[in-house]
């Protein structure tokens, strides 16, 4: 076996491409890297072969003859490999799933594991800002996200709806409060958590300089300090969850994993999104809201404490 046949593809591929181009620069803008990466793998690369490729200080640039003997054997290599790749068995083809904080997809991914185990599932954390840039940009093939989306282009399932919960000290007054209305945070300075991406930000100034912070449920659950404590809103909009894909790119793939959402049995047979999921549902208790689960059975309402 030739010394070649011992260094990866990768770096025979880079020397190949300066070799064509006889110009450092237009090779390394043409494989993606940065000139000083190239110019360092081609000179380790000599290194290890004991010998120069290119002749030093020559303009424009210009292989020695070991350089020209390289070139030859190298694309030999890579011919092989490619051949190589081409004949192994193709992956099965996977689906991407991303998902905003706060939202919990390890019931589903579970069931996607024992439901279809030949099919990966990747699943990909996204700020919330991103979460329609993602799809439109084919980074994920669904998405859960938070509503409003620009739904141009785009289906939507509603999952659940989460209520908002106000985070104060522990000590605060209203920590002794089991529901809180906006009349209560009247003389609160609040703190901006608009952004949902820098939630733990907001909190952390909760924590060191007072005040509050309106969330989602969730969220106060996902950044829980033992020195806070949060309490839900009353009159507050909720935000809603929901399952987000591309118009055009409903697969067999994303209608299984709608069927997983769904609750769709294994033995059902797939049932395309309805015009129903897009309309407004049964309002749900603060409960049913917050979790995405049906409410316990009622018992005597509490009575709010405090001022």
């Amino acid at each position: 076996m030739s010394r070649l046949e011992s260094i990866d593809v990768v770096r025979l591929r880079w020397f190949v491409a300066v070799a064509q181009e006889l110009h450092f620069a237009r090779a390394a803008k043409s494989l993606h890297i940065s000139r000083q990466k190239l110019s360092h793998t081609v000179i380790d690369l000599e290194n290890e072969l004991g010998t120069k490729l290119f002749v030093p200080g020559a303009q424009p640039t210009q292989l020695t003859e070991d350089g020209r003997a390289v070139l030859e054997q190298a694309r030999e290599i890579l011919t092989r490999a490619d051949s190589a790749a081409d004949e192994q068995p193709e992956a099965p083809a996977g689906l991407r799933v991303g998902f905003v904080p706060g939202v919990t997809v390890s019931k589903w991914t579970r069931i996607w594991g024992e439901r279809f185990p030949q099919t990966p599932l990747e699943v990909i954390a996204l700020a919330q800002a991103d979460q329609e840039a993602a799809l439109r940009g084919e980074r994920v093939d669904m998405c859960f996200v938070r509503l409003p989306i620009d739904r141009e282009g785009m289906s939507a399932i509603p999952l659940y709806r989460e209520v908002p919960v106000v985070v104060v000290q522990k000590e605060h007054p209203l920590s002794v409060y089991d529901e809180v209305r906006m009349a209560d945070l009247a003389d609160e300075r609040l703190q901006d958590a608009s952004d949902l991406d820098t939630v733990a930000g907001a909190l952390e100034l909760v924590a060191a300089a007072g005040g509050a912070a309106i969330v989602p449920h969730s969220l106060a659950r996902l950044h829980h300090r033992r020195d806070l404590v949060y309490r839900p809103m009353l009159d507050v909009p909720d935000t809603e969850v929901a399952l987000a894909w591309p118009v055009g790119h409903t697969t067999d793939l994303v209608e299984d994993f709608i069927g997983v959402v769904r609750g769709r049995s294994e033995r059902s047979s797939r049932a395309p999104a309805r015009a129903e999921d897009h309309q407004p549902r049964k309002k749900k208790t603060a409960v049913e809201r917050s979790s995405g689960r049906p409410a316990p059975a009622k018992k005597k309402p509490a009575r709010r404490r405090g001022r």
